[in-house]
């Protein structure tokens, strides 16, 4: 034999199984002593109880006629530019745009919360004297003016409203013109009332000024 025979390394072989391990043996568990397993049966009381809260959001007496999701604008400042007059379309918020009905006096309004805050984007009579126009020829998106109640204060603006497609928008331009008919007739019987009561107060101070000339 060679010396480069003699000094070659014997080659290693990897074994095709993981060697096997035997599980550890539980260890009895000694006479009066409890199982670490055993379920606990302690109870706790909460510090603090919080009682169930029944919140009011305004909606409580008033139906849905149509809801539709949508994505609004609103044209004005932003912070940077307050008082500038520089006014651009701002996105206010996505979520349902809803049209209610009171059920007692019959009023519509507009009233729309962003999905994830549910704070009120846009709240405002469906005022027979709107008109919804295309947004820059798009034919999935109307603009118009309203005042709007959704901060707290009446303010006039100017909203834009995008739906997903020109179907959609155009079965909520629909129904918002069927609203704005019973809104006419709601106003029109509202007027009618005033009338009658304004005749009914001149007729009574007439007979009551007749009542004093004629004890004069």
């Amino acid at each position: 034999k060679t010396m480069s025979e003699d000094t070659t390394a014997p080659k290693e072989t990897t074994p095709t199984t993981a060697p096997e391990v035997e599980p550890p043996t539980k260890a009895p568990v000694e006479s009066g002593e409890k199982s670490t397993e055993e379920e606990s049966t302690a109870t706790f009381t909460p510090v603090v109880k919080l009682d169930e809260v029944d919140v009011k959001t305004g909606e409580e007496d008033e139906e849905v006629v149509y809801a539709i999701r949508s994505k609004l604008f609103v044209f004005g400042e932003t912070l940077l530019d307050q008082g500038t007059g520089n006014k651009t379309w701002k996105e206010r918020g996505i979520g349902e745009a809803r049209l209610l009905k009171h059920s007692e006096h019959g009023k519509i309004r507009l009233l729309m919360r962003q999905e994830k805050t549910m704070k009120v984007i846009v709240n405002h009579v469906i005022d027979p004297r709107i008109r919804l126009e295309p947004n820059a020829g798009s034919d999935r998106s109307w603009v118009w003016s309203a005042f709007d109640f959704s901060d707290g204060d009446l303010i006039e603006t100017v909203f834009a409203m995008r739906f997903s497609d020109s179907e959609i928008a155009g079965k909520f331009k629909e129904k918002f013109a069927e609203c704005q008919k019973l809104m006419e007739a709601v106003l029109a019987g509202e007027d009618a009332a005033d009338q009658t009561a304004g005749d009914q107060a001149a007729e009574a101070l007439g007979s009551l000024t007749t009542t004093e000339n004629a004890d004069a």
